[in-house]
């Protein structure tokens, strides 16, 4: 496939142009007048080609406006391209296709997808972009902008089996637990396939992320498990610190002597008080009878 790059057409000021096409209409009028008035018919021979010559004259104008462009073609072959804004005029044989510069938002339908655990989500993305060359655009792809949709599609869709929606592991990113990270990747595979349509992508970010109806209350109560889980490990953890702390500071400070035995109870009753759900009742030993 022959490869087009985007270069600048010729073009000439179009106020220049006008002022000689302005000169060519006065001259017309000025013949007209004159075949009418003196009965000259040898000045047709004159007349007729500055008739044609105004005529093809006037249809080489074009105006630009900023962040737009004009392609031009002249007998199917591409010639270049004038993207600086103003009024122009170029060789009136061209066709003069317009492209818009300006930048784009694209709106990803929501669409369902497994992500790297074999899970059913539902994910959809926006994606910002602009067309830096005018005549890849046009030329190298069908319908740019279809192109731009369906290959968006398709690196949602990479992108889901990349990564799995949650991850408890914090060295595992996952869709819903490192955004930023989700975004740069989703960005750099959007470049690599719009970059043949002559694309630069600004931005691209998740807009919808959620389990698919069907698993979605099976997977909440999954993450309410994990989350139980996770909490109860770091209540554990805490708990034998402090355990471990107050044995320390009663061993250093000689408050009481602990055997092996009473040692064991005071771990069990301090862990059961640290790490129960329902609040401790303390019971108070004050002596015995005997």
């Amino acid at each position: 496939m022959q490869k087009i790059t985007e270069t600048k057409a010729f073009k000439m000021n179009g106020y220049f142009a006008f002022s000689i096409l302005f000169m060519l209409v006065i001259i017309d009028i000025y013949l007209v007048y004159s075949i009418a008035v003196g009965r000259n018919l040898q000045i047709l021979w004159f007349l007729i080609p500055m008739l044609l010559l105004t005529v093809l004259l006037s249809a080489g104008f074009l105006i630009v406006q900023p962040n737009e462009a004009r392609v031009l073609l002249l007998f199917g072959k591409y010639i270049g391209s004038i993207r600086q804004d103003g009024l122009w005029w170029t060789n009136p044989f061209t066709i003069k296709r317009h492209i818009s510069l300006r930048i784009h938002n694209f709106n990803s339908e929501k669409i369902k997808v497994n992500d790297s655990h074999g899970n059913p989500i539902e994910i959809a993305s926006v994606v910002v972009w602009y067309v830096v060359d005018s005549a890849r655009a046009l030329f190298d792809v069908q319908h740019y902008e279809q192109f731009i949709a369906i290959q968006s599609e398709t690196a949602i869709r990479a992108l889901a089996s990349e990564f799995p929606y949650d991850s408890q592991d914090e060295v595992c990113a996952s869709l819903r637990g490192n955004p930023q990270e989700v975004a740069d990747n989703l960005k750099q595979q959007l470049q690599n396939r719009l970059q043949v349509a002559g694309v630069e992508v600004v931005e691209s970010r998740l807009t919808h992320l959620a389990y698919a109806p069907e698993i979605a209350q099976a997977m909440l109560r999954r993450q309410q498990a994990q989350a139980i889980i996770a909490a109860r490990q770091k209540i554990v953890e805490g708990a034998v610190g402090m355990v471990q702390q107050a044995l320390n500071l009663l061993s250093e400070q000689n408050i009481v002597q602990l055997d092996e035995e009473k040692k064991a109870t005071m771990v069990n009753n301090l862990m059961v008080a640290l790490v129960s759900e329902s609040e401790a009742q303390p019971i108070i030993n004050t002596g015995t009878l005997y």
